[in-house]
């Protein structure tokens, strides 16, 4: 059961998870389920393993293909009614969130084209649309469109030099 739980996010959103022999057949014992309490039961499971990851995936975000999350599903949050495209890669701390401000201009939620990789802690907010072949680099806030072969950066940093600092923690 603990490698069922491991995958059930891609359950659900429309995603198609290649399974193997062992949770096929847990899988198998599920389906035998009535279906209102199957569904009970993998919505459950869903929102514990989330809420252990610190995790948000929407029911109605739809999924072209399998996301990659190289670092696991720590920290994402993906909204009701996003959308993202096949072979998208989905780092750590990531944000693709709807705005729901009334009134707003970008209000509603990203569509992400696909084979698009999207650094750690990257946030896309808004009725954005993010084109085929995107990078999206770490820390970047998005809330533009991207047209595709497209790179987002944050500016350099700004260093500026002191004699001297007080680090420590008292």
């Amino acid at each position: 059961m603990n490698r069922l739980l491991k995958i059930l996010p891609y359950f659900f959103s429309d995603i198609i998870v290649r399974l193997n022999g062992g949770i096929l057949s847990v899988n198998r014992k599920l389906n035998r389920l009535e279906k209102g309490l199957r569904k009970e039961l993998l919505s459950t499971a869903y929102f514990q393993e989330l809420k252990k990851n610190g995790s948000w995936i929407g029911y109605n975000a739809h999924f072209e293909g399998m996301p990659v999350f190289p670092h696991g599903i720590s920290g994402i949050f993906i909204s009701d009614g996003a959308k993202v495209g096949s072979n998208c890669v989905i780092f750590q701390q990531v944000t693709i969130g709807s705005n729901t401000l009334p009134n707003s201009k970008g209000a509603g939620a990203p569509v992400i084209g696909d084979n698009c990789y999207i650094g750690a802690g990257a946030k896309i907010i808004g009725n954005v649309k993010i084109g085929n072949n995107c990078r999206i680099g770490a820390n970047c806030v998005v809330f533009k469109d991207m047209p595709d072969n497209s790179v987002a950066v944050l500016q350099p940093p700004q260093i500026i030099q002191k004699s001297s600092l007080d680090n420590r923690f008292l």
